[in-house]
């Protein structure tokens, strides 16, 4: 009888096992979504900036051409 009991313990023992794996692989998937969407909005964030630094000096030239001109 004590075989059976050792047996059933180290079932549920595996089952939990499964469970928390399961838990862990889950908060994986959704840490990897998250790291996802935090990278496009840095990816986005980047090209925002670059055409913002772009039209200053597009700007910055304009005034210094009309500057120039005066």
């Amino acid at each position: 009888m004590e075989s059976v009991e050792i047996i059933n313990e180290y079932k549920d023992q595996v089952r939990i096992l499964k469970q928390q794996i399961n838990e862990l692989e889950d908060a994986g998937k959704s840490k990897d979504a998250a790291n996802k969407r935090c990278l496009q909005k840095l990816e986005f964030s980047t090209t925002d900036l670059d055409k913002a630094l772009i039209k200053i000096k597009e700007l910055e030239d304009k005034i210094k051409k009309t500057n120039d001109t005066i």
